[in-house]
């Protein structure tokens, strides 16, 4: 393969660091362009400049895989061991609750797979191109590596390219290495070890010009630029189980499994020790099946996901994907970019040096409100000095942005920096327009990346100056040395606050005759005094620093990726309480890292520079082999890839990317990190909920299983039909449980640490619990049938005695399971959670309804109660939940004892 084959397909990666003319002799291409025969024979053999379309999954594919569950096989068996039996409105119920689970994947899965069309859409859709030494405007897919495309402000870029003629050019390639400021482009060959950010003779596909121009050889074309790399990774990168989903499923096969074997083994022990016949075996085995799988659980899980859905979002966090709710409560590790995630992506003037003194400046981002203080005191000035004014005018005037308020927002229009100092008149009370007037503009000499600085020439009066903004340590070589000592304090100043991690502008003046002209640079750089020097920084968002503090309490570490100066990324990250000893690591250092060096780095340093997509996607992977449970924030098309293969995607919703949106599992409305927290507080009461519905809802499957077994030992009638207990599996179970899902979190949620990755959703407490209060509700609902089928009461009303004998239990347990070990004490602890109340109320009419309404006592084979036993039933209710109250008690006590020999 040639050079030119190499360039179109990706595979050479060494263009920044050669030679505008070895480049263009490797593309077989010049300055005038291709001729239209050589197009066209490249294009045959590259094809265009688009990316591929991949090959996505059909409607009917989407749906038929939301069946691949292993809670959907089990609902689907029940479903036709119902329909066997002739149960065909329990049937019905099953199917009814198969198609809701169903419906909602299918649903979530059709509107999370578009990433790939929206990395499409930032592709530039037209373009100048040199063909046969004649500019056209052609279609962007229609370029072939060796083009030359002519670049101006405002436009994309439409290719990756080798700059080969460059003017005062910067892009902002926020989207594919997240870094804030626009990169000045120069056609100089960089180091060939330089990371993307860094290597700036090079145009990258999707980027936008902010200023100036320039000529550009195509090296690679759709698939192969950088952009449709990330969209290779973005299509390829396969999403995660999450920690709930893999648990529910390990889960249920373990039970399924449990409840095959049992069923099966107690038919062979019914016909040859019990001497019942196959038959009747058979229905018995088929009605112990049905009472041991939990119906309602698919259903509650579905309903407490997406009512956790609907809480975050009224907390300014969108879920895209229903499954993770849960893993946002499990979350270890959140992995964030810098700009626009943590910061504003707004430059502000935080601090000014000028001769009399330093001044602080309030506030942060382009809304020109806040104040001006004496650092020496900190008081607010009522006006600006002499010697601060003078600094201020200079920025305002060695400046072409523009900030003006549009229906109640500032917009501001030019450099960030520049923008910056407008603001920071504002703040002192000068307004930019008024002060612009007052002057008369007579020249400006344009920033130029060789000279770094710009500089004008303004007159007001009889006074002519010429104002210089730029790097402080360029501004210094060209100051009058009149007075070392003060150049020597301006240095130090520069290179104190360029530590910090601000970055640094300084300004100066000198008045010049009123009949000067200056015809060149040099003329204009000798004798400038330098009157003051502005420290900047994009600030962190409100709340952030809260925010990770939070976090930290609640087990959960923060790492900074970004595509940021090392210095800077050090500085914002100190400010926000990020990293342990200010440990950094430069994207190019991973490179060449084994693999379990890369994790350990990974785990063990929090902040990491000048990252690309492939870096953070190696390092989100790094992290989850050592078991994290990863989140990974992200609002640019560069963060895609590592969105979506984290545990949890979070794009930002303002000035996300859609490619980030459609990559993610969730969408801040704000913006803001803080509610990340907010959403981990609601994932881990979801956990929490869900937990204590499972520890409600097992109990009474296996209390049903138990009454079978012990009617099958004792030779009685069967106390409870399939149909029956589908009944209390799939409407007063459900109904009561639904309350569970809607306990508040409890107070010290983010006080814990995150729950191990690898920890059961059933854990041994829980399982002796849950066999613990099997074990009562169904010695006290079979004793309860036996009483009174043995007393002369009808099969009917012995069970419907059972029926709701099981129903009360599960009403006083109901209390219990509120708090898994902590007592319920108090009135308010009946009384708190009002769902609690209309959930009973609502199980208690049901009960009527089976009890006493003669179409369900035909359906389901009841019969009416007297009041004495009612009255019996609730006796046994209350025992029950004394009972769980004195376990809950012991256990508490062994907890403790157990902490303090641990602790000792």
């Amino acid at each position: 393969m040639n050079n030119s084959e190499a360039g179109a397909s990706g595979k050479k990666n060494d263009w920044h660091n050669i030679e505008t003319g070895p480049a263009l002799a490797a593309l077989a291409s010049s300055p005038k362009g291709l001729s239209n025969a050589e197009v066209e024979k490249r294009r045959n053999k590259f094809g265009y400049n688009r990316l591929s379309s991949r090959k996505k999954k059909s409607a009917f594919q989407q749906l038929f895989s939301q069946f691949h569950n292993i809670l959907i096989y089990v609902l689907l068996a029940t479903a036709i061991i119902t329909a066997s039996l002739g149960h065909l409105l329990d049937t019905s119920v099953i199917i009814a609750v198969i198609i809701v689970n169903t419906a909602i994947g299918f649903l979530q899965e059709r509107k999370a797979e578009k990433a790939l069309e929206a990395i499409s859409s930032l592709l530039s859709l037209n373009c100048h191109v040199r063909r046969e030494d004649s500019v056209q405007k052609l279609p962007a897919e229609e370029l072939v590596p060796g083009d030359i495309v002519i670049l101006s402000t405002g436009e994309k870029v439409p290719a990756d390219l080798r700059l080969i003629e460059a003017k005062e050019l910067f892009i902002d390639e926020a989207i594919l290495t997240g870094e804030s400021e626009a990169v000045n482009k120069t056609t100089a060959p960089v180091r060939l070890e330089a990371v993307l950010g860094d290597r700036k003779c090079l145009g990258y596909s999707g980027t936008l010009v902010t200023a100036g121009r320039a000529h550009g050889v195509v090296i690679a074309t759709g698939d192969a630029t950088e952009l449709g790399k990330i969209g290779e990774l973005v299509s390829r990168e396969e999403k995660i189980t999450t920690p709930l989903i893999a648990k529910v499923e390990s889960f249920g096969r373990v039970l399924a499994s449990v409840i095959i074997i049992a069923a099966l083994v107690i038919i062979p022990f019914g016909v040859f020790i019990s001497h019942y016949t196959v038959s009747d075996m058979l229905m018995i085995s088929a009605a112990f099946a049905v009472a041991a799988i939990p119906e309602g659980l698919p259903a509650v899980m579905t309903i407490t996901l997406a009512l956790g859905v609907q809480r975050m979002a009224q907390r300014n966090a969108i879920i895209r994907k229903l499954t993770a709710v849960d893993t946002l409560g499990a979350l270890t590790t959140i992995c964030t970019d810098k700009t626009g995630t943590l910061t504003k992506n707004e430059m502000t003037v935080h601090k000014i040096e000028v001769p009399d003194g330093a001044y602080l400046l309030s506030g942060v981002g382009y809304e020109p409100s806040g104040d001006i203080r004496s650092e020496s005191d900190h008081r607010p000035i009522d006006s600006p000095s002499a010697a601060l004014k003078a600094a201020l005018i200079a920025g305002l005037l060695c400046n072409e942005s523009e900030l003006k308020k549009e229906k109640q927002a500032w917009i501001p229009r030019g450099n960030p920096t520049d923008v910056a100092l407008l603001v920071a008149a504002h703040k002192a009370g000068i307004e930019p327009a008024a002060e612009r007037n007052g002057w008369k503009h007579l020249c400006t000499f344009p920033f130029e990346s060789k000279h770094r600085y710009m500089a004008t020439i303004q007159k007001k009066g009889q006074e002519t100056l010429v104002f210089v903004k730029g790097a402080p340590e360029t501004l210094m070589a060209m100051s009058k040395a009149d007075h070392p000592s003060a150049l020597t304090r301006w240095r130090e100043k520069a290179d104190e606050l360029a530590q910090q991690g601000y970055r640094v502008i300084a300004v100066a003046q000198k008045k010049i005759p009123h009949n000067c002209s200056f015809e060149n640079r040099a003329q204009l750089e000798a004798g400038l005094e330098i009157i003051g020097l502005f420290a900047m920084i994009d600030p962190p968002r409100d709340g952030v620093v809260e925010a990770i503090d939070l976090c930290k309490k609640a087990g959960i570490k923060v790492k900074m990726m970004t595509g940021d100066h090392i210095g800077t990324a050090r500085s914002i990250a100190m400010k926000l309480g990020i990293g342990r000893n200010q440990q950094a690591l430069e994207g190019v250092e991973l490179e060449n890292m084994s693999s379990d060096e890369l994790e350990r780095c990974a785990v063990e340093i929090d902040i990491f520079a000048r990252v690309s997509p492939v870096h953070k996607l190696k390092l989100v992977e790094a992290l989850q082999n050592r078991n994290e449970v990863v989140g990974m924030t992200g609002d640019g098309a560069n963060d895609a890839p590592a969105l979506k293969r984290a545990s949890v995607g979070i794009a930002m919703g303002i000035k996300g990317t859609e490619v980030s949106k459609e990559s993610s599992e969730m969408v801040l409305t704000d913006d803001n990190f803080t509610s990340i927290t907010n959403a981990i507080i609601e994932g881990r009461a979801v956990y929490d909920n869900l937990a204590k519905t499972l520890l409600f809802l097992l109990p009474t499957n296996g209390a049903q299983a138990l009454v079978i077994v012990l009617a099958l030992f004792t030779g009685t009638a069967l106390p409870l039909t399939p149909v029956q207990v589908l009944w209390v599996n799939l409407v007063t179970a459900v109904t009561l449980a639904l309350a569970l899902v809607l306990e508040p979190p409890e107070k010290d949620i983010m006080l814990r640490r995150p729950r191990a990755p690898d920890r059961p959703l059933v854990t041994p407490f829980l399982l002796w619990r849950i066999t613990f209060v099997s074990f009562f509700f169904s010695l006290g609902t079979f004793l309860m049938f036996l009483y009174y089928f043995s007393t002369g009461s009808t099969y009917a009303v012995s069970q419907t005695v059972a029926i709701n004998t099981l129903v009360i239990f599960q009403i006083f347990y109901l209390f219990n399971t509120r708090f898994v070990i902590a007592p319920v004490r108090s009135l308010r602890d009946f009384t708190e959670n009002k769902y609690i109340l209309l959930a009973i109320s609502l199980a208690v009419i049901f009960q009527i309804v089976l009890t006493y309404l003669p179409f369900f006592q035909n359906l389901f084979g009841t019969a009416a109660l007297g009041v004495e036993k009612w009255l019996v039933m609730i006796m046994l209710g209350v025992m029950v939940f004394i009972s769980i109250e004195l376990e809950k008690s012991a256990t508490r006590v062994y907890t403790n004892k157990k902490e303090k020999l641990n602790s000792s």
